[in-house]
């Protein structure tokens, strides 16, 4: 029907033909509409958009080339579907040059699908943009911020547990250990008879007139010590 449309001076026939095809492939839409569906924008508005694509595809479309009309209109569908959540639906924005290079992959996609006679792979899009394959792969897969996982879902592994059940909770031991990870090079940098002090006094647990005895100073001396080697700790570790 679209070469006899494409063959036609008599543009209400034309427009009639077309809109045949339109009919005939709304199945096709309605398909490509439903990958996307659950992704937090309504069936009937993805419908919708893939309907416009459909109907730019015919639109588009050269009979003349040798390839099937579906090879060009699924790229071109899906790239309308993509524009749609690009324009309305996106829960995390991926950065600006990720989407520009969707836009390029929607605006190419169809001319590759008419030129290879099928769908274009991540590498056709990638040599025909001029890109490296990862950051096609990267923009296709951006896909996914249309809508957050829930952490209420359940995961794959964990006995059934939900994402959220599998959250680390507060972990004493793990603050303590990201503390020494901190403090440990700033207590190696004391001079060695305020390092002595400060072991004594948090590993030790002796008291101040205990370490006063063992070092050789007054107790007041080893308060001041203390208060100072904190003062100037507690800026590291906050």
């Amino acid at each position: 029907m679209l070469a006899a449309a494409a063959g036609t001076n008599d543009a209400t026939r034309r427009q009639r033909l077309r809109d045949e095809v339109v009919l005939v492939n709304l199945a096709v839409a309605r398909s490509v509409a439903g990958r996307y569906q659950g992704r937090g924008e309504p069936l009937d508005d993805l419908i919708q958009a893939a309907s416009v694509g459909l109907v730019k595809a015919v639109r588009g479309y050269d009979p003349f080339r040798g390839h099937d009309f579906l090879s060009y209109a699924v790229p071109v569908i899906t790239g309308e579907v993509r524009r749609h959540f690009r324009d309305h639906a996106w829960a995390v924005r991926p950065p600006r040059g990720v989407q520009q290079l969707q836009q390029e992959i929607s605006a190419s996609a169809p001319r590759l699908a008419q030129q290879l006679a099928r769908t274009p792979g991540p590498a056709d899009i990638a040599q025909a943009l001029g890109v490296r394959g990862c950051e096609v792969i990267e923009a296709l897969s951006a896909d996914g911020c249309f809508t957050p996982t829930s952490l209420d879902v359940r995961a794959a592994y964990g006995d059934g547990a939900s994402l959220g059940e599998l959250l680390p909770a507060a972990d004493r031991e793990l603050a303590a250990a990201q503390a020494r990870c901190v403090l440990v090079p700033a207590l190696r940098a004391l001079p060695p008879r305020d390092r002595r002090i400060v072991a004594l006094r948090y590993y030790c647990e002796l008291s101040q007139q205990q370490i006063a005895a063992d070092v050789g100073i007054s107790q007041m001396q080893v308060s001041r010590v203390l208060r100072r080697v904190l003062e100037d700790l507690r800026p590291r570790v906050e």
